[in-house]
């Protein structure tokens, strides 16, 4: 059976068919709620149940606290209706010609920009665009069904080409061929399938409060899209930019994030180290990269923050700036890098 859902302040209604989550209809439906990972790791798609009944798997219960579960609070990447709802979700404008699509790619280059980071550089058929909002992201779709994703690490497909930056995990099925590992090491010129563009974590262009930048690990990727796209168009903002890692080498594009404040007007940059050594020689910020931002910030109240990184980073960082900080909740955007480790713990 299917069930009417009604999406507020909007007042937007969409059709979940048996079998849908509540987010998936909506897509499909064409109403963009924010999502990111879209498997139970996150809770970028966190909505509220108004009325109606719903199954919300066990997810959220491990996201989620206890006063915003009983207030009706749930992800809508796992919630399926079991009666018609009215839920409270904002709804994210896409640009009108973002259409995501099916296709295959070719391995261009592969280079390395860490010991542990990869850039791959994406060859896209000619005889289609593909247009994304800077800080989208694609899936690679792989014979056996199962699917990876990461964040385009530049603002638009110049020449039919994107960049994406990959970390090595540790026993990754294909991040280990990326570092050549295995029988089948990844080469230039290997066709892989995509799905994109993804996910709603990209600039609000009508927000003119100041923003703060969260990255942790290769975090930076979708935010190196945003700024880039922010040069692009001469978008003048105030933005300060938090990156953080363990040690120097995590900051693998220091130097252009560098070059950033000499271009955008209104730019800073702060690096920060959590596990910084002596023999680093590092002379500038330590410890969590989100309890800087507290530090220079107390009082978020009058800014829009965009993170990304490890899960558990940007929780933190989402809970003290809302609940220590009077940042407004609808001014935290983010995209949790959520690994298949990950997923394996939320469904164990």
């Amino acid at each position: 059976m299917s069930f009417k859902v009604t999406v507020l302040p909007a007042d937007r209604e969409f059709t979940v068919e048996p079998g849908q989550t509540v987010l998936d209809a909506a897509l499909a439906a064409g109403i963009v709620l924010p999502y990111s990972c879209r498997n139970g790791t996150c809770s970028t798609c966190e909505g509220r149940v108004v009325s109606g009944e719903y199954d919300a798997g066990p997810a959220p219960a491990r996201i989620l606290d206890a006063a915003d579960l009983a207030r009706g609070h749930t992800l809508l990447c796992q919630a399926r209706p079991a009666s018609d709802l009215v839920i409270e979700a904002r709804e994210v404008r896409m640009a009108d010609d973002i259409v995501v699509r099916k296709m295959p790619v070719r391995v261009l280059s592969l280079e390395p920009l860490a010991p542990d980071v990869m850039e791959i550089t994406l060859q896209l058929p000619s005889a289609e665009a593909f247009r994304f909002q800077p800080g989208q992201y694609l899936q690679f779709i792989f014979k056996d069904g199962t699917r990876r994703s990461y964040s385009m690490a530049c603002a638009q497909a110049e020449g039919h080409r994107v960049r994406l930056h990959v970390r090595h995990m540790p026993g990754g099925l294909f991040t280990s061929r990326v570092f050549g590992a295995g029988d089948e090491p990844l080469k230039p010129r290997e066709i892989l399938r995509i799905e994109g563009p993804l996910g709603s974590f990209f600039l609000d262009p009508d927000d003119p409060r100041p923003i703060v930048f969260l990255a942790s690990g290769t975090g930076f990727a979708p935010i190196q899209s945003m700024i880039e796209g922010m040069l692009a168009r001469g978008d003048a903002r105030p933005a300060t930019l938090y990156w953080g890692g363990r040690r120097p080498a995590d900051l693998y594009r220091q130097a252009l994030a560098l070059e950033w404040r000499d271009r955008l007007p209104g730019f800073r940059f702060v690096p920060v180290l959590s596990d910084a050594e002596p023999g680093d020689g590092w002379t500038g910020r330590t410890g969590w990269v989100h309890q800087a931002v507290m530090e220079d910030l107390p009082d978020l109240s009058g800014h829009q923050v965009y993170a990304c990184g490890a899960p558990a980073m940007v929780e933190a960082a989402r809970h003290d700036f809302i609940e220590r900080c009077g940042l407004a909740p609808d001014a935290f955007h983010a995209d949790a890098f959520t690994s298949a480790a990950d997923l394996a713990r939320v469904e164990a």
